[in-house]
């Protein structure tokens, strides 16, 4: 069992040396100037930014202030910096008396619940930093920790990162699928043309949102890699009883596309979609024959269709679509048959896909599980 000394007896406590300086400042320091003349600018959870100068050199810890998960067990709340470097009033810096890797292993695995304060913004004040327990052990028996914590690790990033490559080829895989499936297509006509509604919803929801109620679909529940809407975040309303609450409202199989941020996610919208509603950021597409609306998702979704789709994006550092630039992407011709068929074989292939691919997250998930008990096995001996 160890034995445990303050954190203010187990490291120097070295805050005195950060200092913030907010992103349009720092976009002025390095403006023209090449990378090689920059150094890295650190907050809570890693780097930010760039910036001209430097205030730290050496290694050092740094542990969030605010901003940090603290509460999230397989989260990092800290993390080492190496060189000339600037921190940010976000992170507390630290330099350990005796081993660095092993308080910061400790610190990763250490339960904040205790010392942070806060609701929506946790923080982690010097003060109660000053109080954290750290074990008590020679520098020796640390450095035997370290190295254990680390060959595990290694081990375990091995197979982490078989599993994230695994993860980039079914998205490969995917693309494959929906090339195939929308390669033969030569005869197309705009979307103007093929449907009787194009239009986005308006500013101003955010007064009727609820605890229940209508769904609220923003672009967070529409993803890259399929079209069926995600609703495990998903923001309620009570809807207004006017004409924008009327002109938002989804029907079934109409086609959602993202305008602006994310371009170019796409949504279906099914018919177990009972009452719901979109925001600014989305166009809603309905076409006149809705029986090809799920043909159509897929098909924007595809290679080919996001390459029309997004070919008249507009803006600067933020781009958007025009309700007109969707107007004018061209689509398929194709009769119900064809397309029905089409949808079944896509949705066919990519089920097998969607299996895999759970399989991998849940393995995921296991292994950010395991490094948090690889950490509770180091520190509980």
């Amino acid at each position: 069992m160890y034995n445990y000394i303050p954190l203010e007896q187990a490291a120097d406590i070295l805050d005195s040396y950060r200092k913030p300086v907010n992103s349009k400042e720092r976009l002025n320091l390095i403006k023209g100037k090449p990378l090689d003349e920059l150094f890295p600018y650190y907050g809570a959870t890693g780097q930010v930014g760039w910036i001209d100068s430097f205030l730290t050199d050496g290694e050092y810890i740094l542990l969030g202030e605010d901003g940090a998960p603290f509460l999230n067990p397989y989260a990092e709340k800290a993390y080492i910096i190496y060189g000339k470097t600037w921190v940010n009033n976000h992170a507390h810096i630290l330099r350990s008396k005796t081993n660095n890797e092993f308080l910061c292993y400790y610190l990763n695995y250490f339960n904040y619940k205790n010392y942070v304060s806060g609701t929506t913004r946790l923080k982690l004040t010097q003060a109660q930093m000053r109080k954290i327990p750290i074990p008590n052990i020679p520098s020796d028996e640390q450095s035997r920790v370290v190295a254990h914590i680390e060959e595990l690790f290694s081990e375990l990033d091995k197979v982490v990162g078989t599993l994230k490559t695994t993860k980039e080829q079914l998205e490969v895989y995917r693309q494959a699928v929906l090339k195939d499936a929308f390669s033969d297509f030569e005869k197309k006509d705009s979307i103007r043309n093929l449907t009787v509604v194009v239009t986005s919803g308006s500013r101003g929801w955010a007064k009727y949102y609820s605890n229940s109620g209508a769904l609220f679909v923003r672009i967070g529940n529409l993803t890259h890699s399929g079209i069926d809407i995600d609703f495990r975040d998903i923001q309620h309303i009570t809807p207004p009883d006017n004409a924008e609450g009327v002109r938002t409202r989804l029907q079934p199989n109409d086609v959602l596309v993202s305008i602006t941020a994310d371009l170019g996610s796409i949504g279906f919208v099914s018919e177990k979609v009972e009452e719901a509603y979109i925001n600014q950021h989305i166009a809603l597409v309905r076409f006149q024959n809705p029986v090809q609306g799920r043909f159509m998702a897929w098909y924007l979704r595809s290679e080919y269709g996001q390459k029309d789709l997004l070919k008249n994006k507009r803006g600067g550092g933020k781009l958007g679509l025009g309700l007109d630039d969707i107007r004018d992407t061209p689509v398929p011709i194709v009769d119900d048959i064809t397309a029905t068929e089409i949808v079944d074989k896509v949705e066919e292939q990519l089920s097998v896909c969607d299996s895999i691919e759970k399989t991998v997250d849940t393995a995921l998930a296991q292994a950010d599980a395991m490094r948090q008990s690889i950490l509770k096995q180091a520190f509980e001996e």
